[in-house]
């Protein structure tokens, strides 16, 4: 207990999920933490400042919202929880005010799809905290970061792979599409291991947390759409050189050599050899001389 906040210990998240009758599910990626010192461990790398507005997603059963509000009560901040699940959206609030009665000011509940939150929804925060689901946790974070221009810095809890991938360099072997697009937004680093026995139920994987800070864009006046279907073209087809995965994208493998060299790339390279700021500069070559990318979604 901290500043009037009573943690969930494992027996009060099964005694909670049972008197609202939550199952957890394979579909949400309900894997409840049940471990206070975890929760404790990321909100202390979220660290909240004077005037953040902490972003928490998929709350669940409140376990992380709990220690972070521990933190938000020692500073002028504030907490908004994203639950797309209703009926842990509905009972979130009273847990917070049976748990943590003296901070229940400090946090808003709101019941959304993370996938679709915007400004409207949350208004502007500049925290993410979140244990996410595995099969989104990329695709969230991606979406948050490219809606919320304000949100600076944040951690995330995500399946051990997927946390590496998020982190890895140029010419790692998981090195992709998850690493190249989330260091257009931001610089990301490993910052912790995770066991699989501080969930409920026992999910078959082990997690890892992924810290990151916001930094600038790597080319100021490339476009961030242009440059995400750049990677997923280089990275669709791994195992060919820039001139032959750029093919489609470009409209032939002679246009796509050209807006390589321009860009300062040897088309002979793959895209696993590539920084975001190269992915950039091609995206920008591309339209300038092959016209707007329009092939490849982001």
């Amino acid at each position: 207990m901290s500043g009037g906040v009573r943690l969930l210990g494992a027996g009060d998240i099964r005694g909670i999920a049972g008197q609202i009758g939550v199952r957890p599910t394979k579909k949400l990626g309900q894997n409840f933490v049940v471990e206070p010192g975890t929760v404790r461990q990321i909100a202390a790398i979220a660290a909240p400042r004077d005037g953040d507005v902490v972003l928490e997603v998929g709350p669940g059963l409140g376990s992380l919202t709990l220690a972070l509000l521990e933190r938000v009560a020692e500073v002028d901040a504030r907490l908004i929880a994203v639950e797309i699940d209703p009926v842990l959206a509905a009972a979130l609030p009273e847990t917070i005010a049976a748990r943590a009665p003296g901070a229940a000011d400090r946090v808003d509940v709101v019941q959304a799809d993370a996938m679709r939150v915007g400004p409207a929804d949350v208004g502007a925060p500049t925290v993410l905290a979140a244990n996410l689901p595995y099969n989104v946790a990329v695709p969230v974070v991606l979406h948050l970061l490219a809606a919320f221009p304000t949100l600076d810095r944040g951690v995330v809890m995500v399946q051990a792979e997927v946390a590496e991938r998020m982190c890895a360099p140029p010419g790692s072997r998981v090195y992709g599409v998850p690493s190249a697009k989330l260091a257009w937004y931001a610089a990301a680093r490993l910052a912790g291991t995770v066991p699989r026995s501080v969930f409920w139920p026992v999910p078959n994987v082990d997690s890892k947390l992924v810290a990151f800070t916001r930094h600038e864009p790597p080319v100021l006046d490339a476009d961030w759409a242009d440059t995400f279907r750049v990677i997923d073209a280089a990275f669709g087809q791994r195992r060919k050189t820039l001139r032959a995965a750029l093919a489609g994208w470009a409209g032939s493998a002679s246009e796509a050599e050209r807006v390589l060299r321009d860009a300062g790339v040897d088309p002979g390279a793959r895209g696993e050899a590539l920084g975001i700021a190269d992915f950039a500069r091609i995206a920008q070559a591309g339209t300038v001389i092959a016209g707007v990318p329009t092939k490849y979604d982001s």
